[in-house]
């Protein structure tokens, strides 16, 4: 009686831990999904870094200047698209031109128009945009915040990532030490090449689209282009997301404008399924499309639209080991595209 009582004690007090830990994480949620975002923000930037550390930079000069890289590219797109954005954005608010075109339209055009119109009435007048202006303002501050945090982890982590796999390492059963080692380079290796190839698609599709959508005459082309480039981000549901606004802008216009810009954004994602992702990314991370697809639904619906950005990444770490515990596959033995370094980068 005595030792059934202890036993149940002790399974007590093992659910009761497991329940506190579960509730801490779940309140930390946010604080993870920033540490695991540095992560990948790391295992992208790390061949580089190693790269040019090889040649003589030290490693805190070859983080800088990847940062100094990329500020001066967002800079730039900033200042390209911006001006012209803000522009974009004045014309399509502007309510007596909608309504006078509206007036002047038939058909889907003038229905599209008349709810765009019904839809500006709606929103609040300026005085009204005083208490929603302050709490802009503090998200604004605190992504800010998040974003600062992300990138001084990334960098944190860059310098002493060898370090924490050596201690890992030296704590297991010697056998398993190479196992866990190959593993997580392995990990390390689909992350990076995921992101470096995320980015280049984001830049390419986005300028893409958006000359093409500047062709056919697609109203507010640069805004939805950058639209669709940055989508890109979110699989399956981004692309679909980019398509409807084209073809919806398009059809503002004419029917054949809307089903040109259709054309356009569905032989662009042809292109890139068939020939720029083989090429440039690869089977990075080595998911099927219904794995994909399932990730993502599962994240937005358990976490939020901002854990969409990381159900790729999560679902490549937990497929990773998956194959090395349950199906018993050497990490060592695994390819995975470099994604703009050369593999003896890749690979430091």
């Amino acid at each position: 009686m005595r030792e059934t009582a202890r036993r149940a004690f002790i399974a007590s007090i093992v659910v009761g831990a497991v329940v506190v830990v579960a509730l801490a994480l779940w309140k930390l949620k946010l604080l993870i999904a920033l540490l695991f975002m540095a992560f990948i923000i790391a295992a992208a930037m790390r061949p580089g870094v190693d790269a040019l550390t090889r040649r003589g930079l030290p490693k805190s000069a070859a983080i800088l200047s990847h940062y100094a890289a990329l500020a001066g590219l967002v800079a730039l797109l900033l200042w390209l698209v911006v001006p012209r954005a803000i522009d974009q954005v004045q014309a399509a608010l502007d309510e007596e031109n909608i309504a006078s075109q509206a007036q002047d339209s038939t058909g889907v055009k003038q229905e599209i128009l008349v709810g765009l119109q019904r839809r500006l009435d709606d929103l609040p007048k300026a005085d009204e945009l005083i208490d929603p202006a302050v709490e802009l303002t503090t998200v604004a501050f605190e992504v800010f915040i998040g974003i600062f945090f992300v990138l001084a982890s990334a960098a944190y982590w860059i310098y002493e990532r060898d370090r924490a796999v050596r201690l890992v390492t030296s704590i297991l059963p010697r056998p398993r030490r190479k196992v866990v080692r190959d593993t997580w380079d392995l990990i390390d290796a689909k992350l990076g090449a995921y992101v470096r190839g995320q980015g280049l698609l984001i830049m390419l599709v986005g300028t893409v689209l958006s000359v093409l959508f500047w062709i056919i005459g697609v109203p507010y082309w640069i805004l939805i282009g950058a639209f669709a480039g940055v989508v890109e981000i979110i699989p399956v549901i981004g692309p679909l997301m980019a398509g409807a606004l084209a073809v919806g802008a398009g059809l503002t216009v004419s029917p054949q404008v809307g089903i040109a810009a259709g054309i356009a954004v569905l032989v662009v994602r042809l292109l890139e399924d068939y020939l720029i992702i083989p090429r440039v990314l690869g089977d990075a991370v080595g998911l099927s499309p219904l794995l994909v697809l399932f990730a993502v639904t599962a994240s937005a619906i358990l976490f939020g639209g901002f854990a969409v950005l990381l159900a790729i990444p999560i679902a490549a770490v937990l497929g990773t080991l998956v194959d090395v515990i349950v199906l018993s596959k050497d990490p060592a033995d695994e390819d995975v595209p470099t994604v703009l370094f050369p593999a003896k980068d890749a690979e430091s």
